[in-house]
């Protein structure tokens, strides 16, 4: 699926578009899926909320416009996705990438409906969940072609080598330093990922096509690469997609009965 040169060329750069890792049936089972989720959840009343990044990088009137669906940990809500994220394509360029053990962190849905998609400024990953040896990278599942017009990803080269960043109240960088402008394109066609290590700059602008962005966002990682941090636990963590864990851990939630 990739050589060599490719994982070199991640290295250097803290990217890789990754084509064709999954075949046009297989996301169109992904897509039926999310279809599935949104529909429960609809039905379920957890639907309410948009994941929209708040902030002074758009007119108040023009945030309250925009729409980004957002779905956590979608490989407990259908087997589709768990199949996505061990599938042999994915562990194949994983083992590569991170080296022969590898590790699910968490998984998430994001859904740019037509003509109103929110954007994501442009941030880093890492703020969310902090790792020591900085191994963590996601892999993001294009469901739909994506470009300019529907709001594709886009990414700075290179911007993993100068560490974490000081974000605006944790979220994403500051935009008049860090413009959208400034950031690379990542045009990419349903059944493509794009793989970035979770120190590189990206982001995406809005959707202002008619047509969807759907994207399922896997986040990877050496499961020997500790946190510095325990603040993204979910049920369920750490999923061993390559090799084994070397190390004993228990992932425990936090949590409180209510009567």
């Amino acid at each position: 699926m990739i050589k060599a040169q490719d994982a070199d060329f991640y290295n250097e750069n803290g990217y890789l578009l990754v084509k064709g890792v999954y075949a046009p049936e297989e996301v169109n089972d992904m897509r039926l899926a999310t279809d599935r989720i949104i529909t429960k959840a609809a039905t379920a009343k957890h639907i309410k909320q948009s994941h929209t990044w708040q902030g002074d990088y758009l007119p108040p009137d023009e945030l309250k416009s925009l729409v980004l669906k957002g779905f956590h940990d979608v490989h407990y809500h259908d087997a589709v996705f768990t199949r996505a994220a061990c599938h042999p394509n994915m562990r194949a360029i994983l083992s590569l990438l991170i080296g022969p053990n590898v590790q699910l962190h968490h998984s998430k849905m994001l859904v740019k409906p037509p003509e109103k998609g929110a954007a994501f400024p442009l941030h880093q990953d890492y703020p969310y969940f902090p790792h020591a040896n900085h191994s963590m990278l996601a892999a993001s599942v294009h469901m739909d072609d994506s470009d300019m017009e529907n709001g594709c990803l886009c990414v700075i080269p290179e911007s993993h080598k100068n560490g974490p960043l000081p974000h605006v109240g944790r979220w994403y960088l500051d935009h008049r330093e860090y413009p959208l402008t400034s950031a690379m394109p990542c045009p990419a066609n349903a059944g493509d990922v794009l793989f970035f290590n979770y120190l590189t700059i990206h982001g995406s602008d809005i959707n202002r096509s008619r047509r969807p962005r759907r994207n399922v966002l896997f986040q990877f990682r050496d499961p020997a690469d500790p946190p510095t941090s325990d603040v993204h636990i979910n049920w369920g963590q750490g999923l061993m997609i390559c090799g084994e864990n070397p190390e004993y851990r228990e992932y425990k939630a936090e949590y409180q009965l209510k009567v």
